[in-house]
């Protein structure tokens, strides 16, 4: 097993790098308490790059599991000599605090947290995201979220549970949602929000009686606001009294998985007989002429 550290956690005076966007941080554990932290790696990325990388493994002072070991490879031998969590500690907090930190599920922030309740030492204050909620929301047809399916399809290099590597890939999973989407990292430390109450219908208008559910945009988005202004009456599902799903043009990259269950409900109403109409969202402006 081939061990790189940069910078040499080891050493008490190694630099802390500075400038960077976010850090990635990924751990191996050596059993399945969660606190047994065996292996550590962090990325700084800056601009949509690394700027700096450091790894290493760490003595768990706790006992190695047959089933972790098949996992990452590590043993108790591999960890002899090298720094226990409490040695490592202060460069771990240099490297996290007040940042932005971002880990592939949040295993990684509990299993920070358990080390440092374990070896008696501060709990690292930094502000988390989790880069599977962000893969979620930007590629949100992907059949899987894991860390080896979303490098593979991105195109990026990575050695599943390694920390390293799985850090570096999590950071470009970031990177790469960020040009996907054109959310930046501010963007995506905001919390989601749910979908506000679908607009009041006007007591007239082209669309009066028609039930509406819409794919690619939330029920209280702009088109949604110019259908119930014609009467539409917006609904957030399709079901069995939805007359209309109105597809929208184009959709919101958040709503492909949202959209894709949509149109298979209604596929499968119509072939029951319901008399559900799937329309474009240009058709159906056409249709209402010029109500705004």
């Amino acid at each position: 097993m081939t061990v790189t550290t940069q910078p040499s956690l080891s050493d008490p005076a190694a630099p802390i790098p500075q400038s960077v966007d976010f850090v990635v941080i990924d751990v191996e554990t050596a059993c399945s308490r969660v606190s047994s932290i065996c292996q550590v790696g962090i990325v700084g990325f800056a601009g949509g790059r690394e700027r700096w990388c450091y790894e290493t493994l760490v003595d768990p002072c706790d006992d190695f599991h047959d089933f972790n070991i098949r996992i990452h490879g590590i043993g108790p031998d591999h960890v002899v000599g090298h720094p226990t969590f409490a040695d490592i500690h202060g460069l771990l907090d240099g490297h996290l605090s007040d940042r932005i930190t971002v880990a592939h599920s949040y295993f990684d922030k509990g299993a920070l947290a358990a080390a440092c309740r374990v070896h008696d030492r501060p709990v690292i204050e930094t502000r988390w995201l989790d880069s599977v909620r962000v893969a979620k929301r930007a590629w949100p047809d992907l059949p899987s979220h894991r860390l080896n399916v979303l490098s593979e399809y991105l195109g990026v290099a990575h050695k599943h549970h390694d920390a390293l590597s799985d850090a570096r890939a999590a950071g470009m999973v970031i990177v790469k949602a960020i040009d996907h989407t054109g959310i930046d990292l501010l963007g995506w430390m905001a919390p989601t929000t749910k979908p506000g109450p679908a607009p009041t219908p006007a007591a007239i208008g082209p669309l009066r009686g028609e039930r509406i559910a819409i794919a690619g945009e939330p029920r209280d988005g702009r088109l949604a606001r110019r259908l119930a202004a014609a009467g539409g009456r917006i609904v957030s599902s399709v079901g069995a009294t939805t007359t209309l799903l109105v597809l929208a043009e184009p959709p919101s990259p958040f709503e492909g998985e949202r959209r894709s269950r949509l149109l298979a409900k209604a596929a499968a109403l119509r072939k029951g007989g319901h008399g559900i109409a799937v329309i474009g969202e240009h058709d159906v402006v056409a249709r209402i002429g010029a109500v705004a």
